[in-house]
């Protein structure tokens, strides 16, 4: 997966200067871009995707004059949290646009977070009464809504699932199901000139199901059963060329949440789910390293 996303890549830094000649000559309304990233921790809304190992990433974007804009986004994550699974692809589409001469802008979008191969099936452990029969064979697959709000600097948004939140219901241990889960997030990037900023960002997580008070098998860690908290991130980054090389851009966050119980190493959500014996504390705050180019 990894040796088809470097491909796919390098296909784009090749391609997409030729396509970007010929929408000029068409005066064409559409823009494409693509983008390729190396981070020392793959953190999305304050928790570790990849067992706080590193992570190569990039991805696909089209842009249309009229605000409309679409992608693809792909990233290697651990089996640990995903079992049979070692790629999430991300598929979204949205439209934006400014409310007249506010300066108030707008969104609205849909994304896919999808996980090749995996699903509750090849959870180790994650099993009915019988010690033997899979919760579950739904995937990890999530989609979600979202709707954001930006003004200068600052920027807010509110997502929702339209389904299950990675699965989540009474078949696989929780009290409920989890539709409508819901994420809001303010951030905001502040310039101060020759290419730094400062970032910030503060997130809460209500997952709409808890760990059923009957299933001992995932209480028997440490007794937390609700998977909501709040997560932030403090960030400097800075653009720049290399070599002669524009789209260049480099990264150090401060990143965490505040759940202690849940997605620690002592909880259901920092365990193994492939059979290992590892654990991790997902949602620990660490300082992250990201290096990015954009074509």
């Amino acid at each position: 997966m990894r040796k088809s996303l470097l491909s796919a890549v390098v296909f784009g830094a090749l391609t997409l200067p030729a396509a970007a000649f010929a929408a000029e000559e068409a005066a064409s309304d559409w823009a494409f871009s693509s983008n390729v990233a190396y981070t020392s921790d793959y953190y999305v809304r304050g928790l570790s995707q990849n067992f706080h190992k590193p992570a190569l990433q990039g991805g696909f974007d089209v842009e249309h004059s009229s605000g409309f804009s679409a992608g693809v986004w792909a990233s290697n994550v651990s089996p640990n949290t995903f079992p049979d699974a070692s790629l999430e692809l991300d598929i979204y589409a949205g439209y934006g646009g400014q409310f007249g001469d506010s300066g108030v802008g707008y969104s609205v979008g849909v994304i896919g977070y999808t996980y090749p191969g995996g699903s509750w099936g090849d959870c180790i452990g994650c099993t009915k009464a019988d010690g033997v029969t899979p919760a579950s064979d739904k995937s990890w697959n999530t989609y979600e809504a979202n709707f954001g709000l930006s003004y200068s600097y600052f920027s807010a948004q509110v997502s929702t699932t339209l389904g299950n939140w990675f699965g989540l219901d009474k078949g696989t241990g929780y009290d409920d199901d989890s539709k409508f889960t819901t994420y809001v997030e303010l951030n905001a990037e502040y310039p101060f000139g020759d290419g730094w900023s400062l970032i910030g960002h503060v997130g809460h997580l209500n997952v709409t199901a808890d760990i059923a008070a009957t299933n001992a098998g995932y209480l028997a860690y440490d007794g937390e059963k609700s998977p909501d908290y709040t997560d932030y991130k403090i960030a400097v980054a800075k653009s720049f060329s290399l070599a002669g090389s524009e789209g260049w851009a480099a990264e150090v966050a401060y990143v965490g949440a505040n759940d202690t119980g849940y997605w620690s190493d002592k909880g259901w959500g920092g365990s193994s789910f492939n059979g290992r014996s590892q654990t991790a504390d997902l949602s620990d705050d660490r300082v992250t390293v990201s290096v990015s180019r954009s074509f």
